[in-house]
């Protein structure tokens, strides 16, 4: 069974650099492995992806041996036994604000007598390359499990969660946990509110206490060395449908060409600016 280099890398205390896929493409997915991230997560949560195409994607990806993931809808032992079933090798699970909250994340993820996941799947071995069997004797030691706290009840919270066993890494969704802090929505990734700072750190610093990888979301290569230098290792560099929508609108802006119509078919001229990441 092939290894997870992200579990390895992250165990090491080393930064691991990945992105997020809006897009139900296995093409898209296909071009964007080829860039030399170390993992690429599937956005489920936000984004219309049904389990067929997430399972290609996941293959392409696996493929170009780069570790495929997907951030599940919600926490559910559905969700999870879907996705891993499918070939996920990691997954994200969204807002965990309690103790028993992330311990039903790990519950669903592990085979008895760790967990409770049910045996099953036909693309599981075939995404590790390895064969159904061999699969279900190590699979628990190369899955990597994600949760995220991206509201103050999970920040408050830090120390129940993150004391959790089987828990590889946490990653903070700033959009989320400004808003429900008050901050306002949609801030920038690297926002600099201190409340949000003092917030990012104690999540940063407490998953250093349990030995949890500390992630976090940028907004691209400055939020990275931002985040790296403060020491984080499970980076998102924003998505591949906001580099799609920047790149064409920056050159768009910056050509000769105006449209007097522009915006008057269907679509509003700034209908990109609302990719957050």
């Amino acid at each position: 069974m092939r290894a997870n280099h992200v579990r390895q890398r992250l165990a090491a205390g080393e930064p691991s650099v990945g992105t997020w896929l809006a897009l139900p493409s296995p093409e898209a997915a296909e071009y964007v492995s080829t860039l030399g991230f170390d993992w690429l997560v599937v956005d489920t949560e936000h984004n219309a992806v049904d389990i067929r195409t997430l399972s290609q994607m996941f293959g392409v990806i696996a493929g170009a041996g780069v570790a495929p993931m997907v951030r599940i809808p919600w926490n559910s032992a559905e969700n999870i036994k879907r996705v891993l079933d499918a070939g996920a090798w990691g997954f994200v699970v969204p807002m965990v604000n309690s103790r028993e909250e992330a311990e039903a994340v790990v519950e669903a993820t592990y085979f008895p007598p760790r967990g409770n996941r049910s045996i099953g799947g036909s693309m599981t071995g075939i995404r590790f390359g390895t064969s159904g069997g061999d699969y279900l004797k190590h699979a628990d030691d190369e899955l990597l499990v994600v949760i995220q706290i991206e509201h103050i009840k999970g920040v408050e919270a830090a120390d129940e969660i993150l004391s959790v066993p089987g828990i590889h890494a946490c990653f903070i969704g700033p959009n989320d946990l400004a808003a429900s802090m008050g901050v306002g929505l949609g801030v920038p990734l690297e926002c600099e509110d201190p409340r949000m700072i003092e917030a990012i750190e104690h999540i940063r610093t407490t998953c250093l206490k349990y030995g949890v990888a500390p992630g976090v979301h940028t907004s691209g290569a400055a939020g990275i060395n931002q985040r790296i230098a403060e020491g984080f290792q499970f980076l998102a560099m924003a998505s591949e449908l906001r580099y799609l929508l920047s790149g064409l609108s920056d050159d768009l802006k910056a050509s000769n060409w105006t449209a007097s119509a522009r915006g008057q078919v269907g679509v509003p001229a700034a209908a990109g600016s609302a990719v957050r990441y």
